[in-house]
């Protein structure tokens, strides 16, 4: 049984509950913005919902599969910037993952293109790292505590 998820707080970081934000695209409506829908694609990856990341990626560059079961644990989003023009838009961001006792991010580029009024994921470039939050750091998690009274 799939754990109820609607109201919690949404996992794409917007400060809205899941089921008034990422919830409705992973229904079926279009996200409106190539921001949108990255936010609900990182939502989708956070609660492992297969069938959504692939039906909003491209089919000229979508995988044939698409296995999530050695995900890392995505703890945090933020979006460093965001654009669209003339059907095609781009989304920088930084994903923020627990891997075992450790931190990592995957910081992405990623293009996006309209196909009959609705965004497609296309491709991105992406770099990766570890990590180290000091004691007194916000906590990677993104509850706005500090690391040592959150996940230290």
């Amino acid at each position: 049984m799939t754990p109820d998820t609607s109201t919690r707080d949404c996992p794409c970081g917007s400060g809205m509950t899941y089921d008034l934000c990422c919830q409705r695209w992973h229904l079926g409506a279009m996200a409106p913005t190539p921001e949108a829908l990255m936010r609900s694609r990182f939502s989708a990856f956070a609660l492992a919902d297969r069938a959504y990341l692939l039906a909003t990626w491209h089919p000229d560059t979508r995988p044939a599969e698409l296995n999530l079961a050695d995900s890392p644990e995505w703890v945090s989003l933020q979006v460093l910037s965001a654009n669209a023009n003339a059907g095609q838009g781009q989304v920088h961001f930084r994903a923020v993952y627990r891997a075992g006792h450790g931190w990592g991010y995957l910081e992405e580029r990623s293009g996006f293109v309209k196909v009959d009024d609705r965004w497609f994921y296309l491709e991105g470039e992406t770099t990766e790292g570890v990590l180290k939050p000091g004691r007194n750091d916000l906590c990677p998690c993104g509850s706005g505590r500090k690391y040592k009274t959150c996940c230290l």
